[in-house]
Formats: structure tokens, C-alpha cells, sequence
């Protein structure tokens, strides 16, 4: 990596540490993305690089046997899922000397910004969509309105429920749309969520059923309906790292070229812990 220590005043943008800022955009991405709270992110410290293979080993199966004066005793196997890092996204803008000089806002802060805003729009539509495409259970097309709303995610519930996913962990995904059309109906009432409050509080939604429920602009549409997701977080792995920043001075012009490049690759571990509805 290439990094300057020029500094053109006190206020100049190129007085940044570039690890600091590395640091600064990948907490900003997490602290606005639904990613980390419906997939496991636990491989994340294994990336280093574009084309990464992490392997990602499956829990055993146990069986059960009677008892009958004799045990046999089983070896135990685990499967082998690889979660290929075979997706990369940069950014790259020019900070000019003379421009940093007169401006009087931080313009590496907002840049900073930016960019994490915008990594996090183009990572999370193209993970969500990939997720709903590998989903176990895919939901028929379906015309929401505040009188079915609840009827179509205990349903979701209850195909989980069959499917034998845990409770806990389960999460819900849905547009603003329809989590305004979830407001209007008797989910008002505080006790159908289980918290001590209504969910319309601070517009925040809560808990439905046994579902956490997330709100995302970035779900994909397709024929004028929305790919809502509903599932369980083991059901996904994703994993993401900002492998390189830097910090480049310009050779024809006075200003510093910064970049950075993120990798990301994610995958359906268990397709029978995820429901992909289609609503409009």
C-alpha cells in the first residue's frame, strides 16, 4: 500500500491515518446493514484477500438409539461448506489540495461518509437477492394489505416451525411499505409483540411472533413484487473485509487519490431456515 505523510496544513484532508480510516468505514457499513444481525459473519477474520476459500464445517448429526443391554457408538462426519470470497467492490475519489484548503467542513469525513453509505447499498441488495434466491421455501405471489399482513407471517412461522428451526435467532426482513402497513394493524397493541411498549415507538417495530423484524430498502423486486426474507441467521454466512486503503499523491495534479477495496462473498448454508416471500 501506498501512503503519503505530505501535508499541505493543519486542515488539510491528507493528515489522516489511513488505518484509522480503514477501521472508520467498515464500523460505519455494520452500524446501517441488516447483514450482520440475520447471517453468521464468524469467519470474517479468515480474509484476506479477493478469491479467499473459507471452509466452513457443518455440525455433526448425532443419532439416537434405544438402549437395549448394548451401545454401538458412531463416528462422527461433518460436511464441508465452502463460502467462496468471489465478490469485490471499490471506491475511489481525488481530494484537491487548493479545494481542502478553502472548504470548511472535514471533507475526508464526509467522503468517509459516502462511501460507506454506498458500500452498504451495493453490498446488501446484492447479497439479499442471492440470499432470497437460495431460500428452501419460496412463497406464492401475494397482495398485502393491514387485514392479511399477520396472517402471511405467522404462516412463515409455521413453515419454520415444520421445518424445525429454532425460535431464537429467527428474524424478519421487510420494506418500509410494508412495515407502515404493519403499523396499521392490531400489532399496536404492545402485548401481541411481547415488549413492554408499542412498536410504534421511535418507528422501531419490535418483535412479531417470535420474529425480530428488520427493515431494508435493498430487497429485490421483480415484477412489481418485493422479495421479503423471513428465517433463521444460521441459514447464511457472509463475510466481508476492506483489504486495502490507500493513499496515493497525484502526479498532474496537487491532490491525493483515495481508495479502498472491499471483498465480500456469502452463501445458504441451511436453505430449509430461510422463506422468501413475494408481496406486493
Amino acid at each position: 500500500m501506498a501512503f503519503s505523510f505530505f501535508s499541505t496544513g493543519a486542515t488539510s484532508e491528507v493528515n489522516f491515518i489511513p488505518e484509522i480510516f480503514s477501521k472508520l468505514l467498515q464500523a460505519k457499513f455494520y452500524a446501517a446493514s441488516v447483514l450482520p444481525e440475520i447471517s453468521n459473519t464468524d469467519y470474517e477474520g479468515s480474509i484476506t484477500a479477493a478469491g479467499d476459500k473459507v471452509v466452513v464445517r457443518t455440525v455433526p448429526a448425532v443419532t439416537i438409539n434405544d438402549y437395549a443391554g448394548s451401545i454401538t457408538t458412531q463416528d462422527l462426519t461433518t460436511a464441508k461448506v465452502e463460502l467462496l470470497i468471489d465478490k469485490a467492490k471499490y471506491y475511489s475519489f481525488l481530494s484537491d489540495d487548493v479545494l481542502a484548503a478553502q472548504s470548511d467542513i472535514n471533507l475526508m469525513e464526509e467522503a468517509a461518509n459516502d462511501a460507506a453509505e454506498g458500500m452498504r447499498v451495493s453490498v446488501e441488495t446484492q447479497v439479499l437477492a442471492d440470499v432470497v434466491a437460495g431460500a428452501g421455501t419460496t412463497g406464492s405471489d401475494t397482495t398485502i394489505t393491514s387485514s392479511n399482513i399477520l396472517g402471511e407471517i405467522l404462516g412463515f412461522a409455521k413453515t419454520l416451525d415444520e421445518n424445525n428451526v429454532p425460535e431464537e435467532g429467527r428474524f424478519l426482513v421487510l420494506s418500509p411499505e410494508f412495515i407502515s402497513i404493519l403499523k396499521q394493524t392490531e400489532l399496536k397493541q404492545a402485548y401481541l409483540t411481547g415488549d413492554e411498549t408499542s412498536p410504534l415507538r421511535n418507528g422501531k417495530v419490535g418483535m412479531v411472533d417470535r420474529f425480530t423484524v428488520y427493515t431494508s430498502n435493498m430487497l429485490s423486486v421483480a415484477s412489481g413484487y418485493t422479495k421479503v426474507l423471513a428465517g433463521h441467521k444460521k441459514g447464511i454466512t457472509f463475510a466481508s473485509q476492506f483489504t486495502n486503503t490507500e493513499e496515493v499523491r497525484m502526479e498532474s495534479k496537487f491532490g491525493t487519490q483515495v481508495r479502498g477495496l472491499k471483498v465480500f462473498g456469502s452463501k445458504v448454508i441451511v436453505p430449509d431456515c430461510l422463506i422468501a416471500g413475494s408481496w406486493t
